[in-house]
């Protein structure tokens, strides 16, 4: 009966959504944006506490576009001048002024509905503008940070927003983010290869005589996965820390940790095809997805 009327609530709760946020163009923007850029995370979003759901997506947009600016240009000169566009919009919004973008118009909006840090919103922009200067990662750790800077400040931003002081929820957040951000790595490794860009710490390609070649030809040998589980491993060590920190914390931290589903699907899927990330099944969507996520939301 509780799967049932999951079932049939989700929809409504994803619908009520989305037809308020037609009624605002740059809202409608913001999750239009994350719905096709980043979809496991538009459910997430989704199904964040009304309160903050719309500063979620605001969030989570502006993660996308400076996300995005490194696979958008072929000059440094031209990528660092749009990285200081979005600081520069970042300082103006907080003097109060108004900037002529949907992404920075609903950001400007969620700074004046909940108090939100601007230190974490440059530290997105940051940590991607250092990755596209100097996109090799020479050791786990220096991917660990990365991981942090590049996806933690958003969950960071979300406590703000609910308003939550706890530092064991900070741990828990950071964590998520550290494993969201090596999962997202690994992910991405093979529409990265087509750039040629290798983002496999130099330390494990060296520990598992993994070279250049053996990624861009998307091999399948013992020692690539071999490589690809250690990183799968780390970030499956984080999750796992997340999932205990959470259960200490503030119970009003449900909805913020809801990526904890697709990250433990997507390592088991990952497991299940015994570390080839080069596997076609590890790029399906899982149908079932919006169900499992309104399952945990309610019931854990």
């Amino acid at each position: 009966m509780i799967v049932r009327n999951c079932i049939k609530e989700l929809p409504c709760r994803f619908v009520q959504t989305i037809s308020c946020v037609r009624k605002n163009s740059t809202a409608k923007y913001c999750l239009e944006l994350v719905r096709k850029h980043d979809f496991e995370n538009y459910l997430c979003t989704l199904l964040l506490h009304k309160n903050i759901r719309r500063t979620g997506f605001a969030v989570r947009a502006f993660n996308i576009e400076v996300a995005t600016l490194q696979d958008q240009i072929s000059d440094m000169k031209i990528g660092e001048m749009r990285f200081k566009f979005w600081e520069s919009s970042l300082t103006e919004i907080y003097k109060n002024k108004i900037p002529k973008h949907p992404v920075l118009m609903e950001l400007y909006t969620a700074t004046k509905t909940q108090k939100l840090s601007i230190i974490y919103l440059k530290r997105l922009i940051s940590s991607r503008e250092n990755y596209m200067l100097n996109s090799s990662l020479k050791t786990i750790e220096d991917l660990e940070t990365y991981a942090e800077n590049s996806v933690s400040p958003v969950y960071y931003l979300f406590l703000e927003a609910m308003g939550i002081k706890d530092i064991k929820v900070d741990h828990a957040v950071s964590h998520l983010g550290k494993c969201q951000g090596i999962v997202n790595i690994i992910r991405g490794i093979p529409y990265n290869t087509k750039s040629g860009r290798i983002s496999i710490p130099q330390d494990i390609l060296l520990k598992y005589k993994v070279s250049y070649e053996n990624i861009i030809r998307n091999s399948s040998e013992q020692n690539v996965r071999d490589a690809i589980y250690e990183l799968a491993s780390r970030a499956n060590s984080h999750l796992i820390k997340a999932k205990s920190l959470e259960k200490e914390g503030n119970k009003h931290i449900k909805s913020i940790c809801l990526p904890f589903v697709p990250l433990h699907l997507y390592l088991e899927k990952l497991r299940k095809a015994d570390f080839n990330v080069f596997d076609k099944r590890l790029q399906e969507r899982n149908n079932l997805l919006p169900m499992k996520l309104l399952w945990r939301k309610i019931v854990g």
